[in-house]
């Protein structure tokens, strides 16, 4: 469990690090003596272009706040009061005291799985951001290569 959950937030690292990183476009330099204005207008010309035919994928924001997710916490609190029954009629013939032990724990356990679907949500969500920033500093640099400049 605790593997799982580092090997989540270290992704989940990654990808935010990757965004950092991949948010700077390329540097272009004049190769064909191209003066300020013209660079201005070639670099103003090519992002707009970028962004108009870069592939992007949709990004949905990421989830801020508690993680109180679509049911997995009634869910647990179900499953947990379900075997806490059954356990507690077995065990010592109080199937209602097993049944309430087993909602809080079903609840806390409910909770665990909705923090970690909103890691894996913000990750995905990262990955996709981090994904359309490259795509777009690529289509920026092809066009300015294409209007003459150094691009690195």
């Amino acid at each position: 469990m605790k593997a799982y959950r580092l090997r989540n937030i270290g992704f989940s690292l990654l990808c935010v690090a990757g965004v950092a990183s991949a948010q700077q476009l390329p540097v272009a330099y004049p190769a064909n003596g191209q003066d300020a204005n013209q660079q201005q207008t070639d670099k103003s010309a090519c992002m707009s272009w970028a962004q108009t035919n870069a592939p992007a994928q949709a990004t949905p924001p990421p989830q801020t706040g508690p993680a109180v997710g679509g049911g997995q916490r009634v869910g647990g609190a179900m499953r947990g009061a379900a075997a806490g029954a059954v356990i507690g009629g077995v065990a010592n013939d109080n199937a209602g005291h097993g049944a309430a032990v087993g909602a809080a724990a079903g609840v806390v356990a409910g909770g665990v799985r909705a923090r970690e679907q909103r890691r894996e949500q913000n990750a995905a969500s990262a990955a996709a951001q981090n994904q359309n920033t490259a795509n777009l500093a690529q289509a920026y640099g092809a066009c300015m290569k294409g209007k003459g400049y150094t691009v690195n």
